[in-house]
């Protein structure tokens, strides 16, 4: 079982954070703390596995960032491996050309995307072609709500500017006077 995701970048800082176990805040931020202490000191000639408390860290780094799985010490740590490079081809996809301000500005996207991906700490789906098909047809639903509110707030704008007509300069009762 997967305890917890995390996308840090060199210097330490979270992009990505998701959590399958309840963990104290400060508990959190200890252990993200630490993890991004273990991988990031690790020399490249080393294993992308390494022991962490009582279960394992996966790793890989993709440019500047370090993606990191911390799972049951019996797990399979190659499949996870995997996991971590297909998750990155999938945000590489959708994203075209994926950087780290991608996952910054769009965080709820990345989300979205661990989520039909990883469901309760377990892998939910492995195939790329099917997460990417499910991703479509989500931002499909966004554009068409993102129209039917354009509509609605349009057809407000109108009809409360029709409420608030002022009267013509000519009938004005100071020109008049």
């Amino acid at each position: 079982m997967i305890r917890f995701i995390l996308l840090q970048n060199r210097q330490g800082k979270t992009r990505l954070a998701k959590y399958y176990v309840p963990l104290e805040d400060s508990e959190k931020h200890k252990v993200e703390y630490e993890v991004h202490r273990l991988v990031v000191n690790r020399d490249s000639k080393f294993t992308n596995f390494v022991e962490f408390r009582t279960h394992k860290v996966i790793y890989r780094r993709y440019a500047g960032l370090f993606f990191s799985l911390c799972v049951d010490i019996t797990d399979n740590e190659l499949a996870y491996l995997e996991c971590i490079h297909l998750f990155v081809e999938i945000l590489d996809h959708f994203f075209s050309n994926v950087c780290e301000l991608d996952l910054v500005f769009n965080f709820h996207k990345v989300y979205l995307i661990l989520d039909e991906f990883i469901l309760a700490g377990e892998l939910q789906e492995t195939s790329k072609r099917a997460i990417i098909e499910r991703m479509g047809e989500l931002e499909k639903l966004e554009l068409k709500s993102q129209a039917i509110l354009s509509a609605k707030l349009t057809r407000r704008t109108v009809e409360s500017r029709s409420q608030f007509r002022l009267p013509s300069p000519s009938l004005s009762p100071l020109v008049a006077a």
